[in-house]
């Protein structure tokens, strides 16, 4: 089965919506823009493009941003993408993406699928078992559509602007994105559907009905296929994106640390406090494979513990394999570098100005989109004192990681 993508490219901005961006939605780096990094159309590209069973990618982009997005599909290395140039509707774009995929042109180098899923980048949410109901239910049905419940009852107004009537709630649903059609089916509606619709339609799935007596299927969609309108819903998949990539942290301990150390008691103290984290420890190896594996696995949440107050040799090795992973290409990655002190043992401004290399590494890191900030950890010899410390330092690392507040870069925070 062949299956081509056409992806409507939405512009909407929103200037420093977040503080960082992603191969996930696409968003300082936390400009919004659908086809920029840090917004959700990035990274939901990516989703695409691991789709093994999705040939090609069309994206429509109006003329004004066409060079925004190649630089876009160059920068994080899109493959497999498309572009064409977008209508003054909805429907005009979506038609323009079909011709391409036509196959009836003779510059290009795409071919006629026999399926083609139709999507909005402004739905940044969907996953891959989105697009493969929709997709099984079109081989079937010739067309199909996520759907979800209506949460508010629709009204009809009248002339006057009173009520005319209201719809039964529970008999309707709400249509989302992605939708799926049978090629042919969906192609030949477009070629067949009237001025007015291309103008004034929003419905793919009533074009194919109307014009080639198919009768969709409608497939319950997830949750997450809402859709970004507002400034409001801007923030919403802010929060969404933070909280989604904030679920695994990995926690690099020093080779010189004995199991007795502090460092392994602020790791049991962090694990009690994002009990609801996956958390791995690892040992750096002398091949670095340990933490390639974590890499690899996309985590973007590191800690690392320092044995000697001014050791930084974790910090360096780790932030320079994120460094070459490419793994903040689209999210932010946050790497807090942990050291121990006894606060008693000598003035603590002396201490703190040698670790203030901190700032210097994390400037430079930033480029790379890697958020690096410092903790220095009370090492108390009273024990009430240290688990107060401890506590502290675990509320400090949730924080950090949570938020991936890029003003913080740099900074060397006290527990």
């Amino acid at each position: 089965m062949v299956v081509k993508f056409i992806w409507m490219e939405t512009i909407f901005l929103h200037e420093k919506i977040m503080a960082f961006t992603g191969r996930r939605l696409l968003w300082n780096h936390w400009t919004w823009h659908v086809v920029q990094k840090g917004t959700p159309a990035s990274q939901k590209a990516k989703v695409i493009i691991r789709v093994c069973w999705i040939k090609d990618i069309v994206v429509a982009v109006t003329g004004e941003n066409m060079e925004t997005m190649k630089s876009i599909i160059q920068k994080y290395q899109h493959k497999g993408i498309s572009l064409v140039e977008a209508g003054v509707t909805r429907h005009r774009s979506i038609l323009n993406g079909l011709k391409a995929l036509a196959g009836d042109q003779t510059d290009s180098r795409l071919s006629k699928p026999q399926v083609v899923i139709i999507h909005d980048a402004v739905r940044p949410f969907f996953e891959e078992d989105d697009l493969l109901k929709v997709v099984r239910a079109a081989r079937e049905h010739g067309a199909a559509g996520a759907v979800r419940p209506l949460v508010s009852t629709v009204v009809s107004p009248s002339t006057e602007g009173c009520l005319d009537h209201s719809l039964e709630r529970a008999r309707y649903r709400a249509s989302e994105m992605p939708q799926a059609f049978l090629f042919d089916v969906i192609y030949e509606a477009y070629q067949r559907c009237s001025d007015y619709d291309l103008e004034f339609g929003t419905e793919c799935l009533q074009l194919a009905l109307k014009y080639c007596h198919t009768n969709a299927k409608l497939v319950e969609g997830s949750p997450d296929l809402w859709k970004v309108t507002y400034k409001r819903d801007l923030y919403a998949a802010e929060s969404i994106i933070k909280e989604r990539i904030s679920q695994e942290i990995c926690i690099v301990m020093d080779m010189k640390e004995e199991k007795e150390h502090v460092g392994h008691l602020l790791e049991a103290v962090l694990k009690n406090e994002l009990h609801h984290v996956k958390m791995t420890s690892v040992v750096p190896c002398h091949d670095g494979s340990s933490i390639q594996h974590i890499i690899l696995g996309q985590c973007y949440s590191f800690v690392c513990m320092n044995v000697m107050t001014t050791d930084f040799q974790n910090t360096q090795k780790l932030l320079g394999m994120l460094e070459e992973s490419n793994l903040s290409i689209l999210y932010p990655v946050v790497v807090v570098s942990v050291h121990f002190l006894d606060f008693e043992l000598g003035p603590l401004s002396q201490k703190m100005e040698s670790l203030m290399w901190i700032r210097k590494f994390a400037i430079e890191v930033k480029k790379r989109n890697i958020l690096l900030c410092g903790l220095l950890v009370n090492y108390s010899q009273d024990e009430q004192k240290l688990q107060e410390s401890l506590k502290q330092g675990a509320v400090i690392i949730a924080a950090l990681i949570k938020e991936r507040n890029s003003a913080l870069l740099g900074q060397l925070l006290v527990a």
